[in-house]
């Protein structure tokens, strides 16, 4: 069983393969995270998608807790362990690897990276194969054509969307998305965090159609296959 816990904003907890995983664990100052950096014991990898405060987050807290590696693109990767103690870190760059028995690809986002004023890095999703099952987790990103060749290439199972527009892509840009990834499922993300991006998701839900079935978590909600 593959389960997947939204944190809120794009934050998201993934266990499979007796394997959890965190994905931009943007929980301190997160008016709609569901989970606090403390409340996690034992985490294995936390995946990094770009330098952005609200999405790389705790990931050094609760690194330097759990012992849990960051992975990110190389040049952050390469930032966040000279400026931190304690950690340690995976740095990549597009294409697959595997990381303590998780398979990873990391592709391309249209969107920036940086911290402190500085461009670092660049954004990036990534894609992660538990149980034989594909996940993609999109960062933040426009809706770009390059994702038919990640559905050609891998086979998308769940989609993470972003759908708040205004940094992202919105709900129209999403289901382009949708048509691209061919997933079975999608769970929009990236939303209703702060004023700029408060959309419905249900918007997004009757743009899919049957084109994919989607589901709607809240905070803390758990979707389970």
């Amino acid at each position: 069983m593959v389960r997947i816990r939204f944190l809120g904003h794009a934050a998201f907890e993934i266990e499979g393969e007796g394997k959890k995983i965190l994905i931009d664990p943007f929980l301190s100052g997160n008016p709609t995270a569901a989970a606090k950096p403390e409340d996690f014991e034992r985490i294995d990898l936390i995946l990094v998608t770009h330098a952005h405060g609200d999405h790389i987050g705790d990931s050094v807290k609760i690194a330097q807790r759990t012992g849990a590696k960051i992975v990110a693109m190389y040049d952050i990767a390469s930032y966040l362990v000279e400026e931190n103690q304690g950690i340690t870190t995976v740095g990549m760059n597009y294409g697959p690897t595997e990381v303590d028995g998780v398979k990873l690809v990391q592709v391309p986002a249209w969107h920036s990276s940086s911290a402190g004023g500085y461009s670092i890095g660049n954004a990036c999703g990534y894609i992660m194969e538990f149980e034989g099952i594909k996940i993609y987790h999109a960062g933040d990103t426009y809706v770009f054509k390059d994702m038919e060749l990640f559905a050609e290439l891998y086979g998308i199972d769940v989609a993470l969307l972003p759908i708040g527009g205004h940094f992202t892509m919105g709900p129209k840009e999403a289901t382009k998305a949708v048509e691209f990834l061919r997933p079975k499922y999608v769970i929009p993300m990236h939303y209703g965090t702060f004023p700029p991006i408060a959309k419905n998701p249900e918007e997004f839900k009757a743009l899919v159609g049957d084109k994919a079935e989607v589901i709607i978590l809240k905070p803390g909600e758990v979707f389970e296959l």
